[in-house]
């Protein structure tokens, strides 16, 4: 069976401002929790680690090195 993008994961490029999509998808991997997070809600990321988080809580554990 033949997956179409929207059964993957993306794989994003993060910037300050926003990401580009590097290869399709629907979805992110939070880097923490490891849940799907849909692109179209995508908000937290970290432009220097390069990974995405699925809420503001989890992004500040993260940032913080708690996570």
């Amino acid at each position: 069976m033949l997956m179409s993008s929207a059964d993957r994961p993306a794989t994003l490029r993060y910037g300050p401002n926003g990401f580009r999509v590097l290869s399709p998808g629907n979805h992110v991997l939070c880097a923490v929790t490891g849940e799907q997070i849909p692109l179209e809600v995508l908000r937290y990321w970290s432009v220097e680690r390069q990974e995405p988080y699925a809420t503001p809580e989890v992004a500040t554990r993260r940032l913080l090195g708690e996570a």
